[in-house]
């Protein structure tokens, strides 16, 4: 895809490192005596090192990169400490980055990574600390999906009795239980770094498919993980595949399970799929089934 990343001057570059410790990411290393962008993944656009290189080496360009990645980010900023994981949420917040700043609050709330202020070191800024209190208010209290949705907080559903199927249903029953796992199901809110993917089979549904096939839950959703997604009105498909692409890599899915309707625009949802396998480097299988708008399966095929 392509988006603004810096460009590093070699010629200009006197490997004087000011660079590096503004690079919270840690997309930035002296390797040979330059500074060296070591990934596009680490990389946020943002610029918060150019001001730091006397040299005026550090510019801004927009080209082909791969897209930054906030989870990758966080991963590697863990064993830094608490004073560098702040630094970095007070800079996301500067740059008003908040779809950035909620992913990176909810990998570490999924990760029980401890920030409270008892085991917070003294020069620890206050500011880097209202922001992460801010940004886990915002996501306890908020009533609306702006500035940190509760909506999107990633949930896990615990291990309950055996749905009841339609066929062992008791008169006095009017609903069988719900097969759903987990909390949100739409792509766009999604965080493929969530601990219900790990090794998981997910179905990847089009957004019309349980309106219309009655067994939907106890035949195909009972034990899956859900995404569903419209390939013909989401915007950002891109970020689809994105996500995609860190389940198959990541999380290490057994499966995916791609199920669309027969009308055509559907098909987009099928090659997103195939596209984040390819993209991810690792071969898992796809199992696609096609639904017609009057509920019936017309296809059921590995692919």
């Amino acid at each position: 895809m392509k988006r603004t990343i810096i460009n590093i001057d070699e010629e200009k570059c006197d490997g004087c490192a000011l660079c590096i410790p503004n690079c919270h990411e840690g997309a930035l290393q002296i390797v040979d005596g330059k500074a060296r962008l070591i990934s596009d993944l680490f990389c946020d656009g943002l610029g918060a090192c150019i001001g730091h290189c006397p040299q005026g080496a550090i510019t801004m360009e927009e080209r082909e990169a791969e897209p930054y990645n906030e989870t990758k980010v966080m991963e590697q900023m863990v064993d830094k400490g608490r004073n560098t994981i702040l630094a970095h949420l007070e800079h996301l917040r500067d740059h008003k980055q908040d779809e950035l700043l909620r992913e990176a609050i909810t990998y570490i709330r999924i990760n029980n990574i401890d920030l409270s202020p008892e085991g917070l070191a003294t020069q620890v800024s206050p500011v880097a600390f209202g922001t992460l209190h801010e940004a886990r208010t915002s996501m306890k209290n908020s009533d609306g999906c702006g500035g940190g949705c509760p909506g999107s907080s990633a949930i896990s559903f615990d291990e309950e009795e055996p749905a009841i199927g339609a066929d062992e249903m008791p008169e006095s029953v009017s609903d069988p239980k719900s097969e759903l796992r987990q909390w949100p199901v739409q792509l766009h809110l999604l965080n493929p770094a969530a601990p219900y993917f790990k090794n998981a089979d997910v179905l990847l549904a089009a957004d019309c498919s349980a309106f219309t096939l009655g067994s939907f839950h106890r035949r195909f959703l009972k034990g899956k993980i859900l995404a569903i997604a419209c390939p013909k009105l989401d915007s950002n498909q891109e970020a689809y595949v994105e996500k995609l692409i860190v389940m198959i890599r990541d999380a290490n899915i057994n499966t995916l399970t791609v199920m669309i309707m027969e009308v055509p625009c559907c098909g987009g949802l099928q090659r997103m799929a195939q596209m984040a396998v390819a993209r991810a480097g690792r071969n898992i299988p796809i199992k696609l089934i096609v639904v017609g708008i009057k509920g019936e399966v017309l296809k059921e095929e590995w692919i």
